[in-house]
């Protein structure tokens, strides 16, 4: 009856635990334990189930006379994963069998999400100072040649104002997209409620962009081929959506090859399987290899770093638009081909509030 009430103790604990008796075998191991290690087996020695020597190791120090003790195991197979295990010892009972003899509590918690967070925050913030040190130090080398040499040089200092003002607003691009994705983030679990119409937030920015899309000789063509037409959204952020994608279809794309801007009704949204809208941006720029794709809506994340520095661009636009489609409920899906060029799909839920 004890071994039951301590089976039912261990069911009701959410992170795997494993109890191991003085030979290091398992004699309990709820169901989480199960699940994570996947060959658990009663009555058999821990090395089966855990082949980690610093965790072995770990084990049979406790089991030795140690209290407690903490180790961190890294997995890369079947899926890659950060463990922490912590070890505790148990006291000795009269009894030796059964659950009796469990003499130490083997706890593991999966910490993988925390410390790709920690990763990212810290890459984040590397990245950041990197973005921010090159203009900084063009700004501080043109002012101490202006202070020192060139005041009688009006070409010269005409020059170096101008890059000066390139380099001034290219940081003053990446506040406001450190700003904006920050104020996503920040609201990111709150679903918004109103009702926005989406061809007027589409017109808007494709009149945005027109005079450059016309130095470019691009056209941009739209096609609404869907009769809903209002949706539910946050309209500034919907337009930060689709100024972002087409801002890149026209520093990416080719010239005199057109933009491509088609609304259609979703009837399943990937991953999600409700119906919706899908709003997809084409250009026919470069085709953007396989393995770039997945890593495009990262912070920083450029294919070619020197060109969209040269283009303007923060290595932003692309992660403030996962973020807005995610606070949306949404999906963002990347394709790219010879074929069909480089398609940019949003997909949003349609709500009783879409018409």
């Amino acid at each position: 009856m004890e071994n039951d009430r301590i089976q039912e103790l261990l069911e009701a604990l959410s992170d795997p635990v494993v109890l191991v008796n003085a030979r290091r075998h398992v004699v309990a191991a709820n169901r989480s334990a199960h699940d994570m290690l996947e060959t658990v087996t009663l009555g058999r020695d821990l090395a089966l189930s855990i082949r980690h020597p610093d965790a072995l190791d770990a084990v049979s120090r406790v089991l030795a006379g140690q209290t407690r003790c903490m180790v961190t195991l890294t997995e890369t197979v079947p899926v890659a994963r950060v463990l922490e295990m912590n070890i505790a010892g148990l006291p000795e009972t009269v009894a030796d069998t059964g659950l009796a003899s469990a003499r130490a509590v083997c706890h593991l918690s999966d910490v993988t999400a925390s410390r790709e967070s920690e990763r990212m925050r810290a890459d984040f913030v590397a990245n950041v100072s990197h973005e921010l040190r090159s203009p900084l130090s063009v700004l501080i080398g043109f002012i101490e040649t202006l202070k020192a040499s060139v005041y009688d040089d009006l070409q010269a200092t005409a020059r170096f104002l101008d890059i000066m003002d390139i380099e001034s607003q290219r940081m003053a691009r990446l506040v406001d997209d450190l700003l904006s994705l920050s104020r996503v983030e920040a609201c990111e679990h709150i679903l918004p409620t109103t009702v926005i119409d989406l061809r007027e937030v589409i017109d808007e920015v494709v009149y945005s962009v027109s005079a450059r899309a016309r130095e470019k000789n691009v056209n941009i063509d739209c096609l609404f081929d869907t009769n809903i037409r209002s949706i539910t959204g946050d309209r500034d952020e919907m337009v930060e959506v689709f100024h972002n994608l087409v801002d890149n279809a026209l520093k990416y794309g080719r010239k005199k090859l057109p933009i491509r801007i088609r609304v259609q009704d979703e009837p399943r949204i990937p991953d999600i399987g409700s119906p919706g809208i899908a709003i997809t941006v084409r250009n026919f720029g470069l085709v953007i290899a396989a393995e770039h794709i997945p890593r495009l809506t990262e912070r920083f994340y450029r294919i070619d770093r020197g060109r969209s520095r040269s283009e303007g661009g923060t290595g932003l636009g692309l992660a403030i638009v996962k973020h807005i489609v995610n606070h949306h409920r949404g999906r963002l899906l990347i394709e790219s081909s010879a074929e069909t060029g480089n398609e940019f799909t949003v997909f949003l839920p349609l709500t009783n509030n879409s018409q």
